[in-house]
């Protein structure tokens, strides 16, 4: 009886110390985040940078050693309801729908029922994809629209507002109205290189509903997230009401609320999955030890080893050695990663309901500094100039410029200046809130500071457009295609705005 009393109290400190380094782990975390960094001159809290970075809601997944090590949510999932986040709260899952699809798709291969190297029509029935002299010949296989080597177009998808008539699944492949993207087309060969195609994935979820005879949420459901306990998760679109309650609303970057709180996305595969962290943590550790050869609820060790290496439905990246499979997403509204060490059980999963993805790496780095994820690089970001004109130029258009010159002249070091999209999404925001002329000072700036970018005179044609000053748009698109001859968006611009002035 003493000895069990001894091994008892043994496995009560042990688990108390564990709990105590958890814990830890958490407040270092929470109170400064970039704890890691040593180039930062400031202490942030993670509080204090969700302020920063306007970033309403946060729920994080932590693993360690195949296990999760501990899950918690920060902030408001709706913010005029004071709507807490918390971790049964579920989000937009995004591109990340496209690696659990993955999942789905692989295990039809297993069983035989489809083979990842023949051409994709031999399993298409309600619609044929239709070749042309753009494919020189070659097929289109499974494997293909998995690994983004399809050589097909349309990126991603904008979704629906809510009440929308939504479009089939062929008519999204077709560009046929009600669908409010391009018809899913080759262009150029396959097999020749990587180019992200949301509309290829959309074509494996045809697929697969062709393949089993089941409408595409339902075989998922029963198949792959029962299987891998995600029992929060779900691919309806739209969600099932009875998980209303459960939903964040979508806010885009600093803070404007997605109309309708966020968009149906029928473009299920690509783009149609709610879940939760500890639902996807799920599937990472089961990916994991699937690679181990310790657990195949859904794949074979085999299968599994081959769905990373040939990059199916995730990324892969190797720093040293040192592997880490990852697949991130945004959609309107939501910004989502997560990533997991090929070896050591190591992982993470964040999601947000925000427009931004500049938290993100923070959180990132601040985990695996913590974990002591083996070899992966802790990269150090300049602060956002963006942000830290914000506040004034929202006071004072021409004050705010002002700043930045004085910041660029004084802390040039300090602060990202190279990059366009920080003030481009600048000059969006004031787009979008109909402050026209703030959001033409802001380009203008953008384009004396990238006079060679194609999208800067994209985005400023755009603001003169929507000011009705069709020349000076007509000018800008002009140049943006100088610059690109592939952008296809002023391309299109111009052959409207061709016709107005005709009018």
């Amino acid at each position: 009886m003493k000895k069990l009393n001894l091994s008892f109290l043994l496995l009560f400190v042990s688990l108390s110390c564990l709990s105590q380094e958890v814990n830890d782990k958490i407040k270092l975390f929470e109170n400064n985040l970039n704890h890691w960094d040593k180039s930062k001159t400031k202490k942030w809290s993670l509080k204090e940078r969700m302020e920063y970075y306007n970033c309403n809601g946060i729920s994080i997944a932590v693993i360690k050693d195949y296990k999760v090590e501990w899950v918690k949510a920060y902030g408001y999932a709706d913010v005029s309801e004071k709507k807490p986040v918390t971790i049964q709260t579920l989000f937009q899952a995004a591109s990340i729908s496209k690696t659990i699809n993955s999942l789905g798709i692989l295990k039809l291969v297993e069983e035989g029922k489809l083979k990842l190297d023949d051409d994709i029509n031999n399993y298409l029935k309600s619609w044929k994809f239709p070749y042309d002299s753009t494919s020189k010949g070659k097929k289109i296989t499974i494997a293909n629209l998995l690994s983004h080597t399809a050589g097909l177009s349309v990126h991603g998808f904008g979704g629906y507002e809510k009440g929308s008539v939504l479009p089939t699944t062929i008519q999204i492949l077709d560009g046929m109205k009600p669908a409010n993207s391009n018809a899913v087309r080759s262009v150029f060969e396959p097999g020749l290189k990587f180019q992200y195609s949301g509309g290829g994935t959309t074509i494996s979820q045809l697929i697969l509903e062709n393949t089993t005879g089941e409408r595409y949420e339902d075989y998922m459901k029963a198949n792959i997230l029962n299987q891998l306990q995600m029992t929060g998760s779900s691919y309806n679109q739209p969600p099932a009401k009875e998980t209303e309650n459960l939903l964040a609303t979508g806010y885009y970057a600093y803070g404007r609320e997605v109309k309708g709180k966020y968009h149906i996305y029928p473009e299920k595969a690509a783009a149609g999955l709610w879940t939760t962290p500890t639902d996807l943590a799920k599937y990472i550790i089961e990916t994991q030890l699937s690679l181990l050869g310790k657990s195949n609820k859904i794949l074979s060790k085999e299968m599994s080893a081959k769905r990373l290496n040939n990059q199916l439905g995730v990324f892969v990246y190797d720093f040293e050695g040192a592997k880490y499979f990852s697949h991130s997403g945004g959609n309107e509204g939501f910004i989502c990663n997560y990533i997991g060490s090929f070896e050591g059980g190591n992982g993470l999963v964040v999601m947000t309901n925000d427009g931004s993805a500049r938290i993100m790496n923070e959180i990132l780095c601040s985990i695996a500094s913590l974990n002591n994820w083996e070899k992966f690089p802790l990269k150090s970001e300049k602060e956002s100039i963006g942000l830290a004109i914000r506040k004034k130029c929202t006071e004072n258009i021409d004050e705010g410029i002002k700043l930045y010159q004085k910041l660029k002249k004084e802390h040039a070091t300090e602060y990202n200046f190279s990059e366009e999209r920080e003030l481009n999404v600048l000059g969006y925001e004031f787009l979008g809130d109909a402050k026209t002329e703030s959001a033409l000072k802001i380009f203008d700036l953008n384009v004396t500071e990238f006079p060679n970018s194609s999208n800067v005179y994209d985005s400023r044609g755009e603001a003169y457009f929507n000011k009705k000053e069709y020349a000076l748009s007509k000018k800008d698109y002009l140049k943006s295609l100088e610059l690109d001859a592939t952008n296809s968006n002023a391309t299109q611009m111009l052959l409207k705005i061709d016709a107005l002035l005709k009018k």
